[in-house]
């Protein structure tokens, strides 16, 4: 008797990557879903914030969502620390914000192949579609990725299987390939259709992406960062997930919290940086000089002025500022006078 198949799944906890695992696990392999943690992921941060949507309900990790709902084994695996050399340094550039696609998808392959050993798994099934995005499904750049990861012939694309050039477990008889799909391009059509046909009655709806590194605002404040400093951190490219960005006339940087999820991350950071708080309700901030140095006087008014703009409680335009240094936490209160909204936008980044 031959022995039951197993494959690695790439899931994101979206409709194309749950499709794919169901198709695959309907023709009797046994599937472990992959989920893959960058700390770019928009959906994961928040709701490790425990931040709320504007409903009112928490946000929840669509990968563990989805995966409890329809039955998937789950690997959840964090790669964060390795991931800083991919966006900073990628070989085949980025897209259109500072999204490495195609080494990206390159370096989670090779955690997959990694994987596969480790589980005793035979391919490695990934819900891409030929030609749904620009830069890295389109079939050239898709043969690049999977000969950049070392698994040519190993990775089974079941939405668009029958478009593709056949695979290792298709050539062997694991999987029918008739019983693939031949999906090519944008629209999700057949998908909904499909996810009607397998019993997925529930899934998050496409928007442009959960991944801050495609996003507009996050790519512009990320080469902000590297034309001012001229260097990014790990610690930087976190920072550049939260908050509303500030560059006094100094150079120092200052982050202000949109949000209370946002205001307990910050919170959590003032041992690292210099930390200013009303004396009542609003926002909080870090600052962060270029240099290792301490704030001026000056800037010390400025941000607290920047704070004042956003509080919430106090009389007139005054408020006090609490500023708490970093390492000593020694304290101290000045007055803050809510900055003018010519101001703001001439700092804001």
């Amino acid at each position: 008797m031959e022995k039951k198949r197993k494959a690695v799944a790439l899931y994101s906890g979206g409709l194309d990557s749950t499709l794919a695992i169901k198709l695959i696990q309907n023709q009797g392999i046994d599937v472990i879903a992959l989920h893959f943690y960058t700390g770019f992921c928009i959906t994961e941060t928040k709701r490790r914030r425990g931040e709320k949507k504007p409903d009112g309900t928490p946000y929840m990790n669509p990968a563990l969502k989805y995966a409890a709902k329809y039955g998937f084994k789950l690997e959840i695996v964090d790669i964060s620390e390795e991931y800083f050399n991919i966006i900073t340094n990628p070989k085949y550039g980025y897209g259109a914000n500072i999204n490495p696609c195609i080494d990206c998808r390159a370096f989670m392959y090779r955690k997959a192949k990694e994987l596969m050993g480790e589980l005793g798994a035979d391919f490695i099934i990934s819900g891409e579609v030929l030609n749904q995005r620009p830069m890295s499904q389109h079939l050239q750049a898709m043969k690049t990725i999977e000969r950049e990861a070392g698994v040519e012939g190993l990775v089974l694309k079941p939405l668009s299987a029958k478009v593709l050039p056949p695979t290792i477990p298709e050539i062997k008889g694991w999987v029918d390939r008739e019983k693939l799909e031949g999906i090519v391009g944008r629209s999700r059509k057949r998908q909904l259709q499909l996810a009607k046909e397998l019993g997925i009655d529930e899934f998050e709806q496409p928007a442009g992406g959960c991944c801050y590194l495609t996003d507009e605002n996050f790519a512009r404040k990320y080469m902000e960062v590297l034309s001012t400093e001229n260097r990014i951190t790990r610690e930087d490219l976190y920072l550049l997930t939260i908050g509303r960005h500030f560059r006094l006339p100094t150079g120092t940087k200052v982050i202000v919290s949109r949000n209370e999820g946002e205001g307990n991350f910050i919170k959590g950071l003032k041992k690292n940086y210099w930390y200013f708080e009303p004396i009542g309700k609003g926002a909080v901030a870090i600052a962060k000089p270029i240099e290792e140095r301490a704030l001026t006087e000056e800037e010390k008014k400025m941000i607290a002025d920047l704070v004042a703009r956003y509080c919430k409680t106090g009389e007139g335009d005054k408020i006090n500022i609490k500023i708490v240094a970093p390492e000593t936490q020694q304290e101290e209160v000045i007055q803050g006078q809510r900055l003018k909204e010519e101001t703001l936008e001439s700092w804001r980044v």
